[in-house]
């Protein structure tokens, strides 16, 4: 050692025989002002472990002289890099002190350790103040006192925080009071934590206002990488201003005269402009913005803002400003509780009314929609829940491109283009379950007359196991209750007649037990019996008066029968096949079904509220009643059978196949005739799936003509997901749908990767029978780890009852940190 560095070893307390280092350099006062490199607001610091020392190195751990002299007061939780409180650590190639002029000068690979944190650079100047007046003190934590000192660090500068957060610049000065410093060339990166990615932010200077405020000039921001590997690269996308500011109070980060580029092109200029720090969790700011052309609305761009108004709840304003229309508003607010969450979409605009082309006819008006849910959980039991769907057009969401709508929100769940509104009362345990609901529905669709669509209010539903067995199986108590009731009947609707009101209250049994051979014989003997009371009110006496009878009716219906299977089980190769017979024998008495009148044939007509969604396939071949619902219940003697086989091969490949029918008999009315399921023999019910490799899936199901074997029902599709893109494809044939009305239609969509980051992009659905598209996207778009672009055209063609044509043309843009889309396709 030099004896000058002899000789500051000297002036300090021994030091501990671990803390040896190659050079040295501390007092009290530089060990207090070091936290001024704290550029960026830190977050809770990580386990730290020190490293093993060099066996060239010597050094020394310092302590603050001046806290050690003061009254001792209850001792601090020591840092994580292994020195205590006040305690700084310096080690550099080179070390001098200037005692004449006060200054400490370290060159060298100088690295200093404070408080969980680390400067690197290549050179370090520390001026001390000048000493106080003779026989003063100065007040070590004293703001408003006198500087204390300044320190300069010059070249390859880097702090180093405890969370990760590295900040780099060729120059830094600070001030001892923790409000002012000084960078030339300066960097940070930080962690963005909803991205998971680091983000890169820098400029010409830095000046730190203060201990939460900092202003970058000349600056840029960017999540991209900037280099591969140690050749720079300009970055995907970047955000530069004049001026950036970093609020660590309020989590933003502001932008004066700001230039979004992407792909090296500058394509929007704003003055201000602003986004939450990414180091935040959640913080107010603009989401990604959409822009489109289209023949309808003309010009279009929705620009989102999320607004964080609590650590637990936000708002989404998102308007919609449109050249050919007026602006439309979007809000979506979400709340979440101790207990549950809510969930609120909303839209409004003053408009008229809009066709395909754009033209707008009609009077002005308020036209809006609402989409929301809550549920809350008050106990482990108990589940409470709402949804409000409601809209002043049918078409609204599709004339503004509102995506999302028809979505499960609650426990029921309507058709396709319609709307419920529904509160509902869950309780589960692990023997019973009970429900009590209410719901209305708003149809969308063409020719909905919401005046016929019933209020169901209330609808009841429990069920209760008995926790013992009895005769050797599960018994479980039913019992359930609905009312309905309509303002218009759905028939005739220009006589503007009485809407059939009906109410139902049920109770029932249902047994079941399970025996298994030792050859694996399944055999599952079951037992269901109902009580049904009715009260039918406001049924038309004929078909061109408003006359109205009722009737109260109670009936009884039961079934009794066994499930039966015997899965056979063989090693193939590297695969496992299973064949399985499967059976169900079941029996009826005469049930009765409620009758509300005849047809102009003289046939019956059932009340049927529901179970008007009925489809036989393999899901409901061995139902014991094939009705979903209470009203009507199937009866007689029926016999239900297929056969299945699988093989599963040990790489996770597969491949099934299900084909059945059922035999009754005798004829049975009560279904429709176009269900399969009138005759003695039924339709032939097949199904499939098979996944041949990684990443490639086909199902397939349909009904056959019992007879002629001709295609009633099919719906067939496949997925890919693989290197070069994903995508789908799905048919649907129904001879009769839901509303008795044949379907035909097919959807599809692909995302087809051309190279690592470009691609191609489609999605079309196709009304087969009005030979129409539907919707019919194709794009390019290009994506990496910190950008999405998507440019894409959609062509709707005219389908009766819906918009005439359009034509639009979009751009998505999706830049990591700045926040996902508001929409969805």
């Amino acid at each position: 050692m030099s004896p000058r560095r002899r000789a500051l070893l000297a002036e300090r307390p021994t030091p501990a025989p671990w803390a040896t280092k190659r050079a040295l350099l501390a007092g009290a006062t530089a060990a207090m002002l070091w936290p001024t490199l704290a550029f960026a607001q830190q977050q809770a610091p990580p386990t730290y472990e020190q490293g093993p020392l060099g066996k060239e190195q010597r050094g020394q751990i310092l302590n603050d002289s001046s806290r050690a002299s003061q009254t001792p007061k209850a001792a601090p939780a020591p840092n994580l890099d292994g020195l205590k409180p006040g305690e700084l650590y310096i080690e550099a190639d080179q070390l001098s002190r200037d005692d004449k002029n006060g200054i400490t000068t370290a060159e060298g690979n100088v690295e200093v350790r404070y408080q969980d944190r680390t400067l690197r650079a290549d050179k370090l100047v520390y001026k001390e103040p000048p000493p106080p007046p003779e026989g003063q003190a100065r007040p070590p934590h004293d703001k408003d006192a006198p500087a204390q000192g300044v320190i300069r660090a010059y070249g390859h500068v880097q702090i180093i925080h405890d969370d990760g957060e590295v900040e780099y610049a060729n120059q830094i000065t600070l001030d001892d009071k923790m409000q002012a410093a000084v960078a030339i060339g300066f960097s940070e990166s930080m962690h963005d934590k909803r991205a998971n990615q680091d983000v890169k932010i820098s400029g010409d200077t830095a000046v730190r206002r203060s201990e939460d405020l900092q202003e970058l000039n000349k600056a840029i921001y960017t999540p991209c990488p900037i280099c591969t590997g140690n050749t720079p690269k300009k970055p995907t996308w970047s955000v530069s201003a004049d001026r950036i500011v970093q609020d660590q109070v309020h989590h933003i980060i502001y932008y004066r005269h700001a230039r979004i580029h992407v792909l090296g092109v500058p394509i929007i200029y704003l003055p201000v402009f602003w986004h939450a720090d990414p180091t935040a969790e959640r913080e107010s700011g603009l989401l990604a913005p959409r822009i489109g052309v289209n023949s309808r609305r003309g010009f279009s761009y929705d620009q989102p803002y999320l607004w964080v108004i609590s650590p637990s709840a936000d708002l989404t304003i998102a308007p919609q400003i449109n050249s050919n229309v007026n602006p439309f508003l979007n809000l979506h607010y979400r709340q979440l509780f101790a207990d549950g969450e809510l969930d609120l979409r909303a839209g409004y605009t003053y408009e008229r009314d809009l066709e395909g082309a754009g033209t707008r006819f009609g009077d002005l008006t308020n036209r809006s929609y609402i989409l929301g849910r809550g549920v809350f959980h008050p106990d482990e039991d108990w589940t409470l829940g709402f949804t409000a769907e409601r809209a002043s057009d049918p078409l609204i969401f599709d004339k503004y491109d509102i995506g999302k709508v028809y979505q499960a929100r609650g426990p029921y769940v309507p058709d396709d283009r319609r709307l419920i509104s529904q509160a509902y009362a869950i309780r589960q345990d692990d023997n019973s379950y009970a429900s009590v609901a209410a719901f209305s529905i708003q149809g969308l669709r063409p020719g909905d007359n919401n005046r016929t669509f019933p209020l169901v209010a209330p609808v009841i539903d429990t069920h209760l196991d008995d926790p013992d067995d009895v005769l050797g199986g599960r018994l479980r108590f039913t019992a359930s209750a609905v009312s309905l009731t309509r303002d218009q009947s759905p028939d005739n609707q220009q006589l503007n007649q009485p809407g059939l009101d009906s109410a139902r209250i049920s109770g029932g049994l249902d047994w079941r037990r399970i025996f298994t051979s030792e050859a694996g014989l399944r055999v599952e003997p079951f037992v269901q019996m109902r009580l049904d009371g009715y009260n039918v009110r406001d049924i038309l006496v004929d078909a061109t008066s408003n006359k109205t009878t009722s009737l109260n009716e109670a009936r009884a219906v039961g079934v009794a029968g066994a499930d039966i299977s015997y899965p056979l089980y063989r090693r193939w190769g590297d695969a496992t096949v299973i064949l399985e017979p499967l059976a169900q024998i079941a029996l009826s008495p005469k049930a009765q079904q409620v009758t509300i009148g005849h047809d102009a044939t003289g046939k019956p007509i059932y009340l049927d509220e529901d179970s008007v969604a009925f489809e036989f396939d393999e899901t409901t071949l061995f139902q014991a009643n094939k009705f979903p619902g209470n009203d009507l219940y199937e009866d007689g003697l029926r016999l239900n059978v297929a056969g299945r086989g699988s093989i599963l091969w040990d790489d996770g490949r597969r491949a099934s196949l299900l084909i059945g029918r059922s035999f009754r008999d005798s004829p049975n009315t009560v279904f429709a005739p176009g269900s399969g399921l009138t005759g003695t023999s039924s339709d032939w019910i097949i199904a499939g799936d098979a996944a041949p490799m990684k990443g490639l899936s086909f199902f397939g199901r349909a009904r056959l003509d019992a007879n002629t074997f001709e295609v009633h029902r099919l719906e067939a599709g496949a997925n890919f997901n693989g290197k070069w893109g994903s995508g789908y494809v799905r048919y649907l044939k129904d001879d009769q749908g839901i509303n008795g009305t044949p379907i035909k239609n097919t959807d599809m969509g692909a995302d087809i990767n051309l190279t690592k980051h470009w691609g191609l992009s489609a999605y079309g659905n196709r009304d087969l029978i009005q030979n129409a598209w539907v919707i019919r996207d194709t794009g390019v778009f290009y994506k990496d780890e910190c950008i999405r672009v998507d440019v894409f055209y959609r062509h709707e063609d005219v389908i009766i009852g819906r918009l005439t044509s359009s034509d639009q043309l979009s751009i998505r843009l999706t830049l990591a940190t700045l926040g996902a889309p508001f929409y969805g396709r």
